[in-house]
């Protein structure tokens, strides 16, 4: 549970901190990659709520803002910076040390702010694609699965920083045979549950985009950071979302 609370902590600004069961020792904190799809449940239930919600008082396009809205309020837009983050670093940097000192810059760059409009369209337009109900269900099952898949990184690539050179001052530990089966239950649960059979074909697309990310990042800084983590979720999830489109143009 210090684990679980560990994680709700790190990729949430809800005010878990006020709980005394949440006052977790700092070692807590490596392990919070391995359960992120439990933090998965949380997100997309406030997201597909919202989304269900609002869409009863407001036109669905709209709803769709809205919904967007509560996930990045809740999470702080963490993985939004790291996917702007991985885009400067990667587009800009020529070098290992230079694609890793511009991940740690502060300042966004073009490249980020193209990777965010891009994503927030392509994310609004798959969503307006499916309707209301779909697009809730989607929404429960893409956001705890796309991140057990980017949790798998811990297993392909090691750490590109240390501990002092790490932004959240955070080196996550590599996954073990436990937590893979923890991550797995929370991540594919939702997923099997409540999406059609002919739905599930949908997963090739995130895995697709998982191991060609994986090989960029050994290719470019020989591991991951925290900003490729956010990266690798965002962009897994995008192309699940892309899947279910095409499956259901296909039908």
């Amino acid at each position: 549970m210090k684990n679980i609370a560990a994680a709700l902590l790190f990729f949430t600004r809800l005010p878990f901190w006020r709980i005394k069961s949440f006052n977790v020792p700092a070692e807590y904190f490596r392990q919070v990659i391995n359960y992120w799809a439990v933090v998965g449940w949380l997100t997309a239930a406030v997201m597909a709520g919202t989304l269900w919600c609002a869409a009863q008082v407001l036109p669905y396009a709209v709803a769709i803002v809205v919904a967007l809205l509560s996930r990045l309020l809740i999470t702080g837009a963490l993985h939004e910076d790291g996917l702007a983050d991985f885009f400067d670093g990667f587009g800009g940097g020529t070098t290992r040390e230079r694609t890793l000192a511009i991940m740690k810059d502060s300042h966004i760059g073009t490249y980020g702010v193209i990777s965010l409009i891009f994503y927030f369209l392509l994310f609004y337009l798959l969503l307006d694609n499916l309707g209301l109900h779909l697009a809730c269900t989607v929404i429960l099952a893409a956001d705890p699965l796309c991140k057990f898949i980017a949790s798998l990184i811990t297993l392909f690539l090691p750490y590109a920083r240390n501990e002092e050179t790490s932004k959240s001052k955070t080196v996550y530990r590599k996954m073990s045979l436990q937590t893979v089966v923890i991550s797995i239950v929370f991540g594919l649960l939702p997923f099997i549950l409540l999406l059609k059979f002919h739905f599930w074909l949908a997963i090739i697309f995130p895995i697709f985009v998982f191991c060609g990310l994986i090989l960029l990042m050994k290719k470019k800084i020989q591991g991951y950071t925290g900003d490729c983590c956010g990266a690798v979720f965002l962009l897994c999830e995008l192309s699940f979302y892309l899947g279910i489109t095409v499956i259901l143009k296909l039908l």
